[in-house]
């Protein structure tokens, strides 16, 4: 009888340099998610973060396609993901932050978040807080499109751009805002998560709602699940 192989998939995370395992346990947690959702598909996870954990995943998994859990095609997926598998002779899959349905997910979380404060979008501005990069536009020019997306779909009184390690930054964006929404463009509750972006809110005076980052968002295992399907179908 003819064995048939079981398609792999790898979420892959940088995760915390400081305290990897922290991030380690919530991508797992993520993967294990999808994986519940995928029974013809097996999915783990591991951080760029934690030594020796994407290496060990590889060798467990086989040949897993990987895919990148970041919200931009920026430096760490094109090169730092990117030489590993083509070193491995892996296939990289497109991040979560360019999946096709997320805007509509964002759509929905936000105009939730309005109706929960009782706010009309007219009378609210949103900004939107990522990383950006001193290496690379990939994640600013992903954030910009987002955000002019949301401001054009749902009718903010203004959308910002905010970026932690480039213009305009964050700090600077979220000043003078008034009745607003913050929705962080990140995917892990890591560093910057935790604490640039708080810090950057609060010397601004910025008082509006801060929505979760991706990963602890209730929709997120069902959109990765439905990406994984479409393309380990057409593999």
């Amino acid at each position: 009888m003819q064995q048939t192989h079981t398609p792999s998939v790898l979420i892959v995370a940088h995760g915390s340099p400081s305290d990897p395992e922290v991030q380690e346990d919530a991508l797992a947690a993520l993967a294990a998610k999808v994986d519940a959702l995928l029974p013809d598909i097996q999915v783990s996870s591991a951080t760029l973060a934690a030594p020796g954990r994407f290496e060990a995943a590889v060798e467990k998994l086989g040949a897993p396609l990987l895919y990148p859990f970041f919200m931009a095609d920026g430096y760490f997926v094109g090169r730092v993901i990117g030489k590993k598998a083509e070193a491995l002779g892996l296939s990289v899959l497109p991040p979560f932050g360019h999946e096709p349905a997320l805007t509509d997910t964002i759509m929905a979380a936000l105009t939730e978040c309005l109706a929960a404060n009782e706010w009309h979008a007219k009378d609210t501005a949103l900004l939107v807080a990522a990383h950006g990069s001193a290496v690379s536009e990939k994640n600013a020019e992903t954030t910009k499109a987002l955000t002019s997306r949301l401001e054009s779909a749902l009718g903010f009184s203004s959308a910002h751009p905010g970026f932690v390690e480039q213009e305009p930054f964050l700090g600077d964006a979220a000043q003078d805002l008034g009745q607003a929404i913050c929705l962080p463009f990140f995917a892990l509750r890591a560093g910057h998560y935790i604490e640039d972006v708080p810090d950057a809110l609060a010397s601004a005076a910025f008082s509006g709602p801060l929505l979760p980052p991706f990963i602890e968002w209730p929709q997120t295992p069902a959109l990765i699940a439905q990406s994984l399907r479409t393309h380990v179908t057409n593999a």
